[in-house]
């Protein structure tokens, strides 16, 4: 399975952007997917998850009530919309399929990973 992020850029802080993963076959409508991001120096954290039904998400905390995570399985589809976005948003943003039906915060349960896409928020 290959994953392609796309739909990053530079906007100003309270601006919106929308990522989104596209999957390369219908296998990841069987998994959840994760949306996570690495600003340069720090370790990639998980940003938002979500169910292979779109049954249930996970936010991260921070992002909670600005970004949602979204996917439409006819087009092997999933997408990010942030909203409010603020400068300690701006990383790499990667999409990755989990192991499992449901999504998770956890690294480890990702076996495919997309390329990122950059994020730049400037205040």
């Amino acid at each position: 399975v290959q994953l392609q992020a796309s739909g990053g850029g530079s906007v100003q802080a309270g601006g919106s952007l929308r990522l989104s993963c596209a999957a390369s076959r219908r296998t990841f409508t069987n998994n959840g997917v994760g949306w996570f991001r690495q600003a340069p120096g720090k370790e990639r954290e998980f940003v938002a998850a979500i169910s292979w039904n779109g049954g249930s998400t996970l936010y991260k905390d921070s992002v909670k009530g600005r970004f949602t995570i979204s996917r439409d399985n006819n087009k092997n589809m999933v997408y990010l919309q942030m909203n409010s976005l603020i400068s300690e948003d701006t990383a790499v943003y990667y999409c990755a399929a989990a192991r499992t039906a449901v999504g998770s915060s956890q690294k480890a349960l990702y076996n495919y990973w997309g390329q990122g896409t950059q994020v730049t928020v400037s205040s």
